[in-house]
């Protein structure tokens, strides 16, 4: 039997290991339920799109898309460079394709193209060589350094091509983006990731 002096110390001994197996399965749980790269990749490797048809299908491609919207900006940046959804969005019909990329892509990016359209031109052109640069340093970054595999390495990122810079500055992001196929908006989707985030920063605004 605990004496009366010692009772009250072995209670709160018990109790503070409590606490902490409470906050040791928190954490767990925690680290467990977070949506990362990884696991997309698990999930888009587990699932064969072109067996899949009618609601299947549908609820397939709805998996996807929520499993990417549950990404951390890091995280989300490394499954674009790795191209984590491309086998999948190579099978898509171009419906399916139109309405993935706007179920994926960040929320507010309509608004930030909004306000990217108002600024003047040069701070246009500079946040989008800005946002072209960070991408390239992700992934160059990814790939092992700068000049790794080429040109990032075969799952890098893909490349805005100098024809497509041209016609987003001729033409507007804003645009060029609205009278894009899908596929070129998959193109352009790194880019427009890269310009919120150069944009949501306050860079282009200051000066005005």
């Amino acid at each position: 039997m605990l004496s009366q002096r010692w009772r009250p110390v072995v209670f709160s001994a018990i109790a503070v290991c409590g606490i902490w197996l409470v906050a040791w399965a928190g954490i767990s749980i925690a680290r467990n339920a977070k949506m990362t790269a990884e696991k997309v990749r698990a999930y888009a490797e587990s699932v064969d799109l072109r067996k899949l048809s009618g609601a299947a299908r549908a609820k397939a491609i709805q998996e996807l898309e929520d499993k990417l919207n549950a990404l951390s900006l890091e995280e989300r940046r490394k499954a674009r460079g790795d191209r984590l959804a491309w086998s999948w969005f190579n099978e898509m019909t171009e419906d399916e394709k139109a309405a993935f990329i706007e179920a994926t892509m960040p929320t507010g990016f309509k608004q930030m193209l909004t306000s990217f359209e108002q600024l003047p031109e040069e701070k246009r052109r500079k946040s989008i060589d800005d946002a072209l640069r960070r991408l390239k340093e992700a992934r160059d970054q990814g790939a092992g350094g700068p000049g790794a595999g080429g040109q990032g390495g075969t799952n890098g990122p893909p490349v805005l091509s100098a024809e497509l810079q041209a016609k987003v500055r001729t033409i507007g992001l804003k645009a060029f983006y609205s009278q894009s196929s899908a596929q070129t908006k998959a193109e352009l989707a790194p880019v427009l990731e890269e310009l919120q985030r150069v944009m949501e920063s306050g860079r282009p605004f200051r000066g005005r």
